[in-house]
C-alpha cells in the first residue's frame, strides 16, 4: 500500500475508533436518545443512526463506488437505526473497517488518479477517499455533541492532535 493510501487509512481509523470508543460502553438506551424527538422530521439524530450513516457512506464510498463492489447500501435504513446494544453498533462499525481495508489494499496509485461514476457524475478517487474523511468527521462531532446532551454535559475525552499521530522515531 502506497504512503498516501496508508494515510487516507490511518485517518479513517482513527476517526472511526473515535466513534467506538463513544459508543462501545453505551446502553441501549443512550444508543437510540434524540435530542429532539421528531421521527417525522428526524431534526436530530441518535448515536446508533449516526454510527450507522458513517458506516454506510464508508461502504457506499469505499466498497461501491471505488471497489467497484454491488450497491447494497440502504440510506433510508440507517437513519431507522434503533440498537439493542452497544455490540451491535460495534460490529457494524468493524465489518465496514475490514472492508475498507480491503478495498484500499488493492488500490495502487494510478488508481487514485482515476475517477469513478457515482450517480451519473465521475468523481475522483481521491475526492471519495477525503469526503469519507470529511464526512465522518462531521458526524463524530455530532455524536460528541449527542453525547454530551444525553449525558446532562458529561463529555468523553477527545485525543489531542498529537496524541492522534504515531510517534516519529527520528524525533
Amino acid at each position: 500500500m502506497s504512503a498516501e493510501l496508508a494515510n487516507y487509512l490511518e485517518r479513517l481509523e482513527d476517526l472511526r475508533g473515535q466513534v467506538l470508543a463513544l459508543v462501545a460502553d453505551l446502553p441501549a438506551e443512550a444508543l437510540n436518545w434524540r435530542p429532539i424527538e421528531d421521527r417525522q422530521e428526524h431534526a436530530t439524530n441518535s448515536l446508533a443512526v449516526l454510527a450507522a450513516h458513517i458506516a454506510g457512506a464508508e461502504h457506499f464510498w469505499i466498497a461501491e463506488i471505488v471497489g467497484g463492489r454491488p450497491a447494497t447500501r440502504d440510506r433510508q435504513a440507517e437513519f431507522a437505526t434503533r440498537a439493542s446494544t452497544s455490540a451491535d453498533v460495534v460490529r457494524l462499525l468493524e465489518a465496514t473497517a475490514l472492508e475498507t481495508r480491503e478495498i484500499l489494499q488493492t488500490l495502487s496509485d494510478a488508481d487514485l488518479k482515476e475517477a469513478r461514476l457515482a450517480d451519473g457524475h465521475r468523481v475522483p478517487v481521491r475526492w471519495c477517499l477525503l469526503h469519507v474523511i470529511d464526512h465522518t468527521s462531521l458526524h463524530l462531532g455530532h455524536m460528541q455533541v449527542t453525547f454530551q446532551l444525553w449525558a446532562g454535559g458529561r463529555s468523553v475525552r477527545s485525543p489531542l492532535w498529537f496524541e492522534r499521530l504515531p510517534r516519529d522515531p527520528e524525533a
